[in-house]
């Protein structure tokens, strides 16, 4: 069902645009010279209006803003005339992901959309912009194609406050842009926006508190109760305080993508690293692929596992052929969803777990300095 605000919004369009085609129609109509017309011309001319009218109107209300259940983006970028970007769900609005093209610095996309949810874009150099869709709505997209972090969203109060966020934050180091986001969730409680920021800064970041990461999820329960996201934030919270250095790992099972079975089991006798990767983020494959390297400078010392976050097993697979990759990788195209992930508290792309020889974990969610660092020590 359209919202009360939407069909106001295309009955004003409809009347403004109906006004505009009937005076266009009588003014370019051709009338005799004769000042006194016959009474069957003013019957005919009135029969030609009423018609064009009914034709003109089944025009306008189906074209003006969007079709009740989509949402729509529509997007301009300067500097980028070619290209593709890919959209994904971690809402589960659209399943996989869509391939957006562009063309002349433009693209246009439209989506089924009952519920309001999240929408993740990634551009060719993998970095994503957040878009929070809404039924019975379009967004528009503006920006500079190297300035990709001040990129504009307009049309929607939570696309122009995220907008909003970003630009506040666009010169700022990583450790004042959480600090702001603190402050941000705190002052807009009520918003979906605190969502993704919450999300972002306090649960997918390995350096977060998570004291104040549950604070803040407190705050936010408060003003937005019932949300279902929340029940996922919260189940995430836990499931990273049980993945936590000290920690023993969780028992975790599944297939990867030949077949064969993946578990603790796997972990046995050897200093182990579980980590993340997807087709759509570089920073992954190259983990994944210094991981490899230092594998085979250590043979059997070091064991690894890999979970892929496609929601196309081909093209996972297409990758694991291009790089000649034969340890096991899970991979069951549910994205986020893959049971896991969820089970072992990873929650991004890229992301990794080092494990003891006795189940532990030793590390979480290492930069790639980081890791290498620390199993150059480990492996010695």
């Amino acid at each position: 069902m359209k919202s009360e605000e939407s069909i106001q919004r295309q009955v004003k369009c409809g009347a403004h645009r109906l006004r505009s085609l009937m005076t266009a129609a009588i003014f370019f109509t051709p009338f005799p010279s004769s000042a006194r017309l016959p009474v069957a011309f003013h019957s005919s001319l009135f029969t030609l209006l009423l018609l064009f009218t009914l034709h003109a109107s089944l025009f306008i209300f189906t074209s003006c803003g969007v079709r009740s259940g989509h949402f729509k983006m529509e997007g301009h970028f300067l500097k980028m005339n070619q290209g593709e970007f890919y959209l994904y769900s971690p809402d589960g609005i659209i399943n996989g992901i869509d391939t957006l093209k562009l063309n002349g610095g433009r693209f246009s996309h439209e989506i089924p959309c009952e519920t309001d949810g999240l929408l993740m874009l990634i551009f060719p150099n993998f970095s994503e912009q957040p878009i929070f869709a809404e039924e019975g709505k379009s967004v528009s997209l503006e920006g500079d194609a190297s300035h990709l972090k001040e990129l504009k969203v307009k049309g929607t109060k939570n696309n122009e406050l995220m907008s909003r966020f970003r630009m506040q934050i666009s010169k700022l180091s990583p450790a004042e842009e959480q600090k702001h986001a603190a402050e941000f969730i705190k002052e807009n409680a009520k918003s979906p926006v605190t969502l993704f920021l919450l999300r972002k800064y306090f649960i997918q970041n390995e350096q977060a508190d998570l004291k104040q990461a549950e604070d803040l999820l407190n705050l936010v329960k408060k003003e937005q109760k019932n949300h279902s996201i929340l029940t996922r934030i919260e189940a995430d919270l836990k499931k990273i305080k049980a993945s936590a250095k000290g920690q023993k790992v969780p028992v975790f099972s599944g297939k990867d993508v030949n077949g064969r079975f993946v578990s603790n089991a796997n972990l046995s006798g050897s200093l182990s690293v579980i980590y993340t990767w997807a087709s759509w983020s570089y920073e992954s494959q190259d983990q994944q692929r210094q991981l490899r390297r230092i594998a085979r400078q250590h043979g059997s010392k070091l064991n690894l596992i890999g979970i892929n976050a496609d929601a196309s097993k081909p093209e996972c697979l297409k990758i694991m052929k291009r790089d000649s990759i034969t340890t096991p990788v899970v991979c069951d195209g549910l994205m986020f969803e893959t049971p896991m992930l969820n089970k072992l508290g990873l929650m991004r792309v890229p992301d990794n777990l080092i494990i003891s020889k006795e189940g532990r974990i030793l590390e979480h969610g290492l930069s790639m300095n980081e890791l290498k660092e620390r199993l150059e020590k480990l492996l010695k």
